[in-house]
Order: C-alpha cells, then structure tokens, then sequence
C-alpha cells in the first residue's frame, strides 16, 4: 500500500514537473527526477518543504566542510562530492514537496533562496581553504575567493532581475526559455550547473589538474555572467521606458 501511494506521489510530480527546456543537462535530467523521488518520500513520511530545505542546506554544509578540511584526499574528495549531490537533489526536492502538499508559501521559497545564496559562495570559499592549506599557488586561492563573489553576484543580480520584471508590468511576462528548446543548449550549460562544480571536486586530489579545470570553469562563469547581467540590464531598461 505505501509502495502504491508513493508510486502515485511520483507520477503526480511527474505530471506537473516543468518541461525544463533550455535548463542545464544534470538539473534537468538527473537534479530534479532525484528531487522528485526525494519529494514524493518526504511526503510519505511527513517532512515540510522547510525541513527538506534545513535537510538540504546541512548536508551542504558537511560537505563543504569536509572539503574545506581534507578536498585533497580521494575519500573525503569522493565523500564530500557524494554529500553535495545530495544536498543539490534536495534542494530541487523542497519546492516539489511543497506543490504536492499544496504547503507553498512565500515564506518557504525565501527560505529556499537563503539556502541557495549561502551554497555556492561557501563552496568557493570552502576550495579557497582546501587550497591554501594544500600550498596550493596564491593566484588560485586568490581565484577561488574572486569566483565567490563571481557566483554571489550573478545569483543576487539575476533573482532580483526576474523579481523587477515579474511585477515590473501588469500584462503576462514572456517565456524566458523556449519550450521546444533543443537537447543541445541543455548540455552548453552544462558547465554553469551547480552540480558541475560539484563533480570537479573529485579532482581535488590530482591538484594540477582540479586547477586547469576550475581556472577554466571560473573564465566561462565571468563570461557568461557578464552576458547574463547585460541582459537583464537591458530588459529592465526597456521596461522603464
């Protein structure tokens, strides 16, 4: 009977799940199936999307913190990257547990966005510490830090931006993403989904080569941010006039 009931939850999920067209390749494909399977048990077991969330920030945190105290070695590299992925499924879990529960509130979502503000700054700087303490060359510990505020940056802004234009303009906003996007631009994002920083972790241990990867990650960031940003600052413009 339970089995039956959780199977119905999921398929409920799946029935209502955004298209996902256009979004990166792991949150699209891998995140959110995860998130909806973590969502359809919670509501088995009688989690609130708030605890999902406490749940998901925590093992965030263990991870980070693991990194930040031994990234370089292949267990706690392999450990921490296993914790984060986790603490990334149920962050995609939370916001499905509150639509199956019908317990959606503005409350809740902000306490989501805290979490998600907190996350990826951290997780730069919990590498900036990993990296100092594995002598690591300045310039990357120095880049660590300045990808932090790279990534702090471009979430504030974006949220923001979206909230402006959302109530900017009584009339129906337009579709950000097209639903038919294709396959590919799911997998061209792929290198700006959370989960890619994530999996790089893994090449803590194989130092010159985790910084090859993360130099190269931080260049596209920077890029795609300062394109991202110029955008959102000329729709807001053009809202006003």
């Amino acid at each position: 009977m339970t089995q039956a009931t959780y199977r119905t939850n999921l398929a409920e999920l799946r029935g209502v799940q955004k298209s996902g067209a256009g979004e990166p390749a792991y949150l699209r494909w891998v995140n959110r199936p995860l998130g909806a399977r973590a969502a359809a048990l919670a509501f088995r077991i009688g989690l609130t999307p708030n605890a999902v969330t406490a749940i998901s920030g925590t093992l965030s945190l263990a991870g980070l913190v693991a990194v930040a105290l031994g990234g370089t070695r292949p267990e706690v590299a392999v450990a921490a990257t296993i914790l984060l992925l986790a603490g990334f499924a149920l962050d995609s879990a939370d916001g499905q547990l509150a639509r199956l529960a019908g317990m959606g509130s503005r409350s809740g979502e902000w306490l989501d966005h805290v979490v998600d503000s907190i996350r990826l700054p951290l997780a730069h700087l919990a590498i900036a510490v990993c990296l100092y303490f594995a002598d690591a060359p300045l310039w990357a510990v120095g880049a660590s830090l300045g990808f932090s505020i790279v990534a702090s940056v471009w979430f504030f802004a974006a949220t923001l931006a979206t909230q402006l234009l959302d109530r900017s303009q009584p009339r129906p906003q337009p579709v950000r993403e097209p639903a038919t996007a294709p396959a590919w631009v799911s997998f061209a994002k792929l290198p700006f989904d959370t989960a890619a920083l994530f999996f790089l972790i893994l090449l803590l241990p194989l130092m010159p080569v985790f910084l090859v990867g993360y130099s190269a990650l931080l260049v596209l960031t920077l890029a795609a941010a300062l394109i991202a940003l110029r955008r959102k600052y000329n729709s807001l413009r053009r809202e006003t006039v």
